[in-house]
């Protein structure tokens, strides 16, 4: 079988682990871990990157940090991780979903204006498959509106949009380290990023447990005490010893990954022509990552079929998310603004192929042709 996905290895991880192992620190901001902030903020140009146990909770954060609460309301696309949503429900706000672009599956600008109250924040961009947002269309709104911009770039490390990269455009961007994304941590991990100097000293609060630890470390207060809300958001510093194994290897990753999708891409072109799919496209001025390849197919009910018939031929691909405004918790935490278009049905349409490093080109053919054989039965 032709799995989905492969954690990344690139092979300095278990050496890197077994150095913070044998350490005397195994807890959060260790060596590695401040090696690894230290990376981001140079190679990212921001004001801060904070070393996170998930996407999930760097999203907590950022609501936490601009004091997300009853009453207030968040617009993103509802084609997204229940992440996305869930941390800003969880601070009492209610989410407005627009609907998306078909040809990018993200958000579509067009739409965020009408959707906007008196009681709307924020604005979540989500950069799916790590092609970004229409990101000068949404901050001009925000400025226009005095809301904040929080991007979700979970897939989207090392993708620039005209020029600037995934996550450093908004106010807060926010990066995953699960084991299904470009690079990880061991597992999970994820990166808040601050482009807003208002909000760093706060967030190394919120992030030591709502203390001022960090400032009484540097020598500005004589003592730490309890001083704001906040949570246990470091991971362990063997999380962090893994990650720098693959930050010494960023751009390695990265070209591997594209030579990956080009392939599919050239070699799904025929099939796309006679019309059995449709292949993502391309854009001039967003320069993707190769997070992931999907295709679109008629509908629904080919998605099933073809998805059952490429795993008895040893391939596992997957179809990603359900719309979060059709589910239980979203009918109650949430409302759709305006029509879905293409939420639902683009959604019906997607499947992701197999895309991980270390993904060879003989595996890749065989899930090519695999897919062929389904069309041309």
């Amino acid at each position: 079988m032709i799995p989905f996905n492969k954690p990344p290895y690139t092979g300095n991880e278990e050496k890197y682990v077994l150095e913070a192992m044998r350490s005397s620190h195994i807890a959060g901001d260790g060596m590695f871990a401040l090696k690894c902030q230290e990376w981001f903020e140079k190679r990212l140009m921001c004001h801060n990157a904070l070393f996170i146990t998930s996407c999930t909770h760097a999203l907590e954060m950022a609501a936490m940090l601009i004091d997300i609460g009853p009453g207030d309301e968040v617009i993103m696309p509802s084609f997204t991780f229940v992440s996305t949503a869930n941390a800003f429900v969880v601070r009492g706000a209610r989410i407005v979903f627009v609907d998306i672009h078909p040809d990018t599956m993200n958000i579509d600008e067009t739409l965020i204006e009408a959707a906007i109250t008196e009681r709307t924040k924020a604005i979540v961009p989500v950069h799916y498959a790590g092609v970004g947002c229409e990101m000068d269309a949404i901050t001009e709104i925000a400025e226009r509106y005095g809301l904040f911009v929080i991007e979700d770039a979970a897939q989207g490390m090392t993708s620039t949009y005209k020029g600037k990269i995934l996550g450093t455009i908004g106010h807060m961007g926010t990066y995953s380290f699960h084991e299904t994304k470009n690079y990880t941590s061991g597992g999970e991990g994820g990166l808040l990023i601050i482009n807003d100097e208002r909000f760093a000293e706060r967030a190394d609060i919120i992030r030591e447990k709502g203390t001022n630890r960090m400032q009484f470390f540097r020598g500005q207060v004589d003592k730490y005490s309890w001083v704001d809300l906040g949570s246990s958001y470091l991971p362990s510093e063997l999380q962090a010893a893994y990650l720098w194994g693959q930050l010494e290897n960023v751009d390695k990753i990265r070209q591997a990954r594209l030579k990956n999708w080009h392939y599919y891409y050239e070699m799904l072109a025929d099939l796309e022509s006679k019309g059995f799919l449709e292949r993502p496209q391309l854009r001039d001025d967003a320069e993707h990552n190769a997070h992931m390849f999907y295709i679109k197919i008629k509908d629904l009910k080919e998605r099933t079929a073809l998805l059952s018939f490429l795993k008895e031929n040893g391939v596992l691909a997957v179809f990603h998310y359900v719309p979060l405004h059709d589910s239980p918790a979203g009918k109650k935490f949430s409302y759709f603004h305006g029509k879905d278009n293409f939420t639902s049905s683009q959604s019906d349409r997607l499947i992701r192929l197999p895309m991980y490093y270390g993904l060879t080109q003989n595996e890749q053919g065989k899930v090519v042709e695999a897919i062929s054989r389904y069309f041309m039965q």
